[in-house]
């Protein structure tokens, strides 16, 4: 649970310099590695079968941002994907759709286009991605075109040499001006944990994003050799619990990067469950980054189905 001091900085007008900040961020209490690694090595050994497997799998395909962010991408690329998100067994209509279409800002326009009026959301990344390095007015002018070309969601990355050098007002007010900058659309905030290195650090990048307005954080680019892990994933889990006990605002989370089979999307579904519980069960406040996991659930999903294991050549390539 938060410390007091913790607690305090969710109090308007408390956040005003780098030493307040420092002393919120700084009294929340230590991770327990051992403690955090065990306990998500162990919600991984949860054996899930049947009806309960086919559910897990449909979720998770609600559940996904299905993203392609390559200097390649064309637009031909970005509409068939949008198609795949929409219909993602040609073969079986009851498949769920995604959650999002996840593209650089150039292309939020073309999956807008494409995704027009499904329910599916368009997910643009934003300010400087993946790297953020860039001044402020290109981050936010970033973020203004991405919105204004439709995105219904923005995935911004924090600027981790200002977080780990102790400059916390400015990756807070970063934040904070980036989330004016979406206006109605939705903020997700990604720390880059292995550039972030200590669990330590993850919970403070946890609850700064949140204070500043985060409606959503993130582990990860993907582009980076350390991405979304179990246990990474679980201590921002832990630290959205104890932000709505501290504030009663609800915050969701998405771990991105190195998610690619259907067991290993269910064991993440078994840590919100376990950690979280129902609240955070639906792609309104939990979501997957990935590009290859969707068809490793269909091919789990069509197994259920017909007994057989039918291979990638059944499933579209993405």
């Amino acid at each position: 649970m938060p410390t007091e001091a913790a607690s305090q900085a969710t109090q308007p007008g408390t956040v005003t310099s780098d030493a307040a900040l420092r002393r919120h961020l700084h009294g929340l209490p230590g991770v327990d590695a051992v403690g955090l690694e065990a306990r998500a090595a162990t919600l991984g050994t949860r054996s899930i079968k049947t009806t309960a497997k086919a559910y897990a799998i449909d979720l998770a395909i609600s559940m996904i941002d299905l993203t392609t962010l390559e200097g390649a991408d064309t637009h031909g690329k970005v509409r068939a994907l949008c198609a795949k998100g929409l219909n993602p067994d040609p073969t079986d209509r009851t498949a769920p759709r995604v959650a999002a279409i996840c593209v650089y800002p150039d292309m939020a326009a073309v999956a807008k286009q494409a995704l027009a009026g499904s329910g599916v959301h368009v997910a643009s990344v934003a300010t400087a991605f993946p790297a953020g390095r860039a001044a402020l007015d290109v981050k936010l002018a970033d973020t203004r075109e991405a919105v204004a070309a439709g995105a219904d969601e923005i995935d911004m990355v924090i600027d981790r040499g200002a977080f780990l050098s102790g400059r916390y007002l400015q990756v807070f007010e970063e934040i904070q001006a980036v989330k004016a900058a979406c206006g109605g659309a939705h903020l997700k905030v990604i720390f880059e944990n292995g550039e972030l290195a200590t669990y330590d650090n993850i919970r403070r990048a946890s609850w700064l994003a949140m204070l500043a307005g985060a409606d959503f954080i993130k582990t990860s680019t993907g582009k980076v050799a350390v991405n979304a892990t179990p246990p990474n994933t679980l201590l921002m889990l832990e630290a959205v619990r104890d932000f709505r006990a501290a504030t009663g605002r609800q915050v969701g989370v998405k771990p991105a990067g190195g998610i690619r089979t259907a067991k290993d999307a269910i064991k993440y579904l078994v840590m919100v469950n376990e950690t979280l519980g129902d609240d955070w069960l639906s792609p309104d406040w939990f979501r997957f980054g990935a590009s290859s996991l969707l068809n490793d659930l269909l091919m789990q999903r069509q197994k259920l189905t017909t007994g057989r294991y039918s291979g990638p050549d059944y499933v579209t390539v993405d």
